[in-house]
């Protein structure tokens, strides 16, 4: 095939045909497996996050099991977990923390990075800002298939005889930094390491390729200021995980010279069974801060694209424009700031400077305060919208009132003297769950309910959809709430039971309620799941644009070849959000519709949103109507 050249000042192609392009033979490896086309890796990226979502899913319902049925006997389980069943039917309980480790790095990582960042970033950043394809296509295929070798790496650690990493998700040394400290510490730390090392190449290829796509491939007329919220969020995302993710790297090479090298940067005085190690001089402390500079960025490299998703659905299903476009933009870059001045309020018990803790205190308040916007954004966007409560909108909606009820937590959190009698309890992980894991995770969802038609051709059946809305958001919060008074009350995270404690005597009936809302939020999940594949090959076939939407990706054809649009790339015009628009004959005006050309010709005296200072983005009508 002849080379192309993919963006020009009138959107067409210049070398080769694009009817070629299109129709030309490929093979099954080459169309499905080893695709350069940016909507076919998007695609192995969420296929890949659902199975890994069932598998972190499923390791977080058997340890739920055991914290909320302490004497139930798990022997039914053994042609599953084999070994780490004991003789007496209980969880082994070295291999309990493996699961907790395994299924935070899991849920974090391999989920809501790849499986969000990866699926929505490739398919919608070409799509929504007019070109054929990512700027290199190839690099893309390879961020897909280093996942997916990261993915087989941490899949395989699963299986072996000593059992996966057992460090907690967060790996911390010394634990982690010596192979004879438990059966988990040893070669399934490696693997973790070594997954880990495969994911964050990956992730940087796909970043670099997401910020070089977005800053030179969009088509004529579409400048910053009019790209969807989507792309800003996506964009970011990737500055910062360009920024953040070789830092933790770089912590994974020093951890893996400490295991095999006898370094000791993170090492110093340690007895194991009463015989000293020679490691002296080195600082666990040094981990915790390359790992939480990376750790807490990506609490956003997370969120920040379920919130870009939730923009433009909400702005959609509300037939409303987004309130404070400028504002929103502004909250996402002081979101990206503040994300990476922020890290050490994970480390206010390590013995830091109370002086230091007040300055990180500080820097956590101030960023509620972007946050609050975007809240607040979202929230007058809604108020007194012409609401359509597709699935997506209810899972944007509920997105919103996780970030709420997680944020507030947050700003207990983010004060040290409360932080101190609150760390390492269940309040910590009621929190993150909720504001971060949570959130995010309907964010994803509400992305695939909405872009779904795209992608497939097809619609999922709503039914379906609002039944797995209503089971999984009254299911997280049965589950979430109850933990943040258990943690108040000083529960333990990490711990294998409790049955021991007289002090927690009093909570055994809370926990099995708990127990109880996850399985069923669980099984909430595999209705989802189910609706999705079936609805690839057996659901009613979608419309050119089935929700009104004015973004450049439903101009293509309902099912976009590898170019995405035969002929011309449409140009832009207008921002996203023109939507019910008084005086226009429809109440949604794509992009590509020309102010000469907008519907209705009473509209004489329209303006560009863009050239009107201090308008944020709003429509601007003809001020003096005759």
């Amino acid at each position: 095939m002849e080379a192309i050249d993919i963006k020009s000042r009138e959107g067409e192609i210049h070398h080769g045909d694009y009817e070629q392009m299109e129709h030309h033979h490929e093979s099954f490896l080459t169309k499905y497996i080893f695709s350069t086309d940016h909507k076919t890796i998007s695609k192995q990226f969420l296929i890949s996050g659902i199975f890994w979502a069932l598998i972190g899913g499923s390791l977080s319902i058997v340890f739920r099991l055991q914290l909320g049925f302490p004497d139930l006997n798990l022997q039914w389980l053994q042609p599953v977990l084999g070994g780490w069943i004991t003789e007496t039917g209980k969880l082994d309980t070295e291999f309990y923390l493996a699961m907790v480790t395994m299924h935070g790095t899991i849920m974090v990582f391999f989920v809501l990075t790849a499986g969000l960042s990866g699926t929505f970033s490739n398919f919608l950043i070409p799509l929504q800002i007019g070109a054929r394809d990512m700027a290199s296509g190839f690099l893309n295929m390879l961020s897909y298939w280093f996942f997916f070798a990261s993915s087989v790496v941490m899949l395989t650690s699963l299986f072996i005889e000593t059992g996966p990493a057992s460090g907690g998700w967060v790996i911390y040394p010394p634990l982690s930094a010596l192979p004879q400290a438990m059966s988990g510490s040893g070669l399934g730390m490696t693997l973790w390491l070594v997954s880990m090392a495969l994911f964050i190449i990956s992730s940087l290829l796909g970043s670099i390729n997401y910020i070089t796509t977005v800053i030179n491939l969009r088509t004529e007329g579409l400048s910053m200021t009019r790209v969807p919220l989507t792309i800003w969020a996506f964009f970011l995302t990737a500055v910062i995980g360009v920024l953040a993710f070789p830092v933790l790297f770089s912590a994974a090479l020093l951890l893996i010279f400490d295991r095999s090298f006898g370094t000791s940067f993170f090492l110093s005085e340690i007895y194991i069974a009463g015989e000293a190690l020679p490691n002296v001089g080195g600082s666990a402390i040094l981990f915790q801060h390359l790992f939480w500079f990376l750790g807490h960025p990506e609490v956003y490299i997370v969120l920040l694209p379920a919130l870009g998703i939730t923009s433009e659905i909400i702005a959609t299903n509300s037939r409303k424009p987004i309130f404070g476009y400028r504002a929103m933009i502004g909250s996402l870059l002081g979101i990206t700031i503040l994300s990476f001045v922020v890290w050490a309020h994970h480390m206010f018990i390590t013995g830091m400077s109370p002086f230091l803790g007040t300055i990180f205190m500080f820097l956590t308040l101030i960023i509620a305060v972007p946050s609050a916007v975007k809240v607040f954004n979202y929230l007058t966007t809604l108020w007194k919208g012409n609401i359509i409560f597709t699935p997506a909108m209810l899972f944007s909606i509920g997105l919103v009132s996780f970030f709420i009820s997680g944020g507030i937590t947050g700003i207990y959190l983010g004060n040290t003297a409360i932080d101190i009698q609150l760390h390492d309890t269940y309040f910590i992980v009621a929190h993150f769950h909720i504001v971060m894991g949570s959130a995010s995770f309907f964010g994803m969802v509400a992305g695939i309910y909405h872009w779904f038609p795209k992608m497939f051709g097809r619609m999922m059946d709503a039914k379906l959809g609002y039944i797995h809305f209503w089971v999984s958001f009254v299911g997280v919060y049965m589950v979430f709430f109850p933990m943040h008074y258990i943690g108040m009350a000083g529960f333990p995270r990490r711990y294998y039971s409790f049955t021991n404690f007289d002090a927690f005597s009093g909570f055994t009936d809370m926990n099995m309620m708990i127990s109880t809302a996850a399985i069923i939020t669980f099984g909430a999940q595999l209705l989802f799941v189910f609706n999705f594949f079936y609805s690839i090959f057996k659901g009613r076939k979608a419309t050119a644009n089935p929700w009104g939407s004015n973004t450049l990706e439903w101009t293509a054809p309902i099912k976009p070849g590898h170019g995405n649009w035969p002929g011309k790339i449409p140009l832009v015009y207008r921002w996203p959000y023109d939507y019910s628009k008084p005086g226009a004959k429809e109440d949604f005006i794509p992009q590509n519709v020309p102010f000469s050309q907008t519907p209705e010709s009473n509209l004489p005296h329209e303006k560009d949103p863009e050239e009107t200072p201090g308008d944020e983005g709003a429509i601007v009508l003809d001020e003096a109507k005759e």
